[in-house]
């Protein structure tokens, strides 16, 4: 495994697309939320791509493994705050679905991934 490898890796790249969708939107909220829900939003994208980075590097497939389930709770956080953010009215219906389906599709790609390395390690 190269070092910088998970460039490559699909999960990493959507992971750093969400990271920049969510900064364009907590841009947006109201200066209140700054230092509460938009700093948690931007928390819970960044720890994505960073777990999926630092678990590929870490070079042993079970750490990676643990690392992309941590990514994957990510997500599940990331949902939540969205929802809020959207009944408290500071997303529209149509930012939210965008994220949304982001979301939706990096979780698929990270419990595939999970799956592969759970193969992969029963292989072995």
């Amino acid at each position: 495994m190269s070092p910088k490898g998970y460039r490559k890796l699909d999960a990493w790249r959507k992971g750093i697309e969400i990271v920049e969708m969510i900064y364009k939107i907590s841009k947006k909220l109201p200066k209140e939320e700054r230092f509460g829900l938009a700093a948690q939003m931007q928390r819970a994208a960044l720890s994505i791509p960073s777990n999926i980075a630092e678990g590929y590097s870490r070079g042993y497939r079970k750490e990676f493994q643990r690392f992309c389930q941590i990514a994957l709770g990510s997500c599940s956080e990331l949902e939540t705050q969205m929802i809020v953010a959207k009944r408290q009215k500071y997303l529209s219906k149509e930012e939210f679905a965008k994220i949304e389906d982001n979301l939706d599709h990096e979780s698929r790609m990270l419990m595939k991934l999970i799956k592969s390395l759970r193969q992969k390690e029963q292989s072995t």
